[in-house]
């Protein structure tokens, strides 16, 4: 026998889906968080590789190394630029403290772009 004023069937659970939805947003929103440091990284990184290269080339062609660095902080924003010679190559490294959430983690992003230098081309006769 059903006791009076307590209701049985479907409309009895009705607070519980409301209940589930509000547990699982903050995780769903942590998890989209994450999500879109990380692709904020990997573009922050495809810009410093970039960066690195268009450095390499313009010290190769024998700007100077301030030109080069302000080309850079142009593209890039401030970041610690590293400039070494290897025989022929010059390379440029570039570090860069990771930008958005990924910021609070203390990570950094490093690339490096090389170009081989215009002295060496003309030593071979294939300068222009």
């Amino acid at each position: 026998m059903r006791a009076p004023g307590r209701q049985w069937g479907p409309g009895r659970e009705r607070g519980s889906v409301t209940a589930e939805f509000a547990a699982i947003v903050p995780a769903v929103l942590l998890v989209l968080a994450f999500g879109l440091g990380a692709i904020e990284v990997v573009v922050q990184q495809a810009r410093l590789t970039d960066a690195a290269a268009d450095g390499a080339r313009s010290l190769a062609r024998g700007d100077g190394e301030g030109v080069a660095r302000s080309n850079i902080a142009g593209a890039v924003g401030q970041s610690m630029v590293s400039v070494s010679r290897s025989g022929d190559f010059v390379c440029v490294s570039l570090t860069q403290k990771a930008a958005g959430p990924a910021a609070l983690t203390g990570l950094s992003v490093q690339s490096r772009g090389c170009a081989l230098g215009d002295d060496a081309s003309e030593e071979k006769g294939t300068g222009r």
